[in-house]
């Protein structure tokens, strides 16, 4: 059963140049392209460094990883960056399965998140 309907990203402005995209629901082959269009509209603002906050993620499928390492790859020679906030272990061991925890740096809460991009 697909839960699209339940998915939902949410967009604010953390600190400049921060955007946090608060992640709802389930990421998969029909909701990714939608939080890809959400980051989008964010660098669009001026964004540069974003938190995706996977907090009340339940599920993310490959391509829901692939517009996160779309997503770094297009900040990083802006000179932002890409951090997560995650404490779901199912998903910290996605990322640490497929090596992307050397690619994101995962915090356990958007604070934090928002403290390493600002640093």
């Amino acid at each position: 059963m697909n839960d699209a309907f339940d998915f939902r990203v949410e967009t604010e402005q953390a600190a400049d140049g921060i955007s946090v995209l608060a992640v709802s629901g389930e990421v998969d082959l029909f909701t990714a392209p939608e939080l890809k269009v959400a980051a989008q509209q964010a660098l669009d603002a001026g964004a540069t460094r974003l938190v995706v906050d996977l907090t009340a993620t339940r599920f993310l499928d490959s391509t829901a990883l692939g517009v996160l390492i779309g997503l770094v790859k297009r900040v990083r020679p802006l000179g932002g960056d890409l951090t997560i906030v995650n404490t779901d272990p199912t998903t910290a061991k996605t990322f640490t399965i497929t090596g992307l925890d050397e690619i994101f740096t995962v915090v356990a809460t958007r604070d934090d998140a928002i403290a390493a991009l600002a640093g």
